[in-house]
């Protein structure tokens, strides 16, 4: 059985410190915390020890996730329903509006756990942006089955 990863990366508006920037993170715990309830995360990536792609650099204060998740159905549900969806209708309030050319996320499969890092997030979500959606790296709004056939996700 497949697995489905997601690397996010935004620009918090205010130092890491800032109260507002501070409102961000404990909304992040709750949402983390709801996930890893709901049993279909699998796992979750610390983003403590890593270098920033150039990407994430520039306006605002980095800020990268990076998940597996049991299913893609299950990944979209949670993201479009409770904590993270009121964490959404916020987004505004901490991160920096995404640019045109910059994408908030990235979805691919992989068959273990292992096969995921910060490493292969960085590629997939570079290779969005070169080429667009391919099963190789996609988004909810154009993504692809474990076999890479176009699939709508609801």
């Amino acid at each position: 059985m497949a697995l489905v990863a997601i690397y996010t990366i935004g620009s918090l508006n205010h130092p890491y410190d800032h109260p507002i920037s501070r409102e961000f993170y404990e909304m992040g715990y709750k949402v983390m915390r709801q996930a890893f309830v709901s049993g279909d995360l699998i796992e979750e990536f610390s983003s403590d020890e890593v270098l920033f792609p150039e990407e994430a650099k520039g306006k605002g204060y980095p800020v990268l996730t990076l998940t597996v998740w049991k299913s893609l159905q299950s990944l979209h549900r949670f993201s479009y329903s409770g904590k993270h969806s009121q964490a959404l209708r916020k987004r505004s309030r901490w991160m920096h509006p995404s640019e045109e050319k910059h994408l908030s996320y990235v979805v691919w499969w992989a068959d273990k756990v292992k096969d995921v890092s910060w490493e292969e997030a960085f590629k997939r979500y570079n290779y969005y942006i070169q080429y667009g959606p391919t099963p190789f790296a996609f988004d909810f709004k154009h993504s692809f089955d474990e076999k890479g056939d176009a699939f709508l996700v609801k």
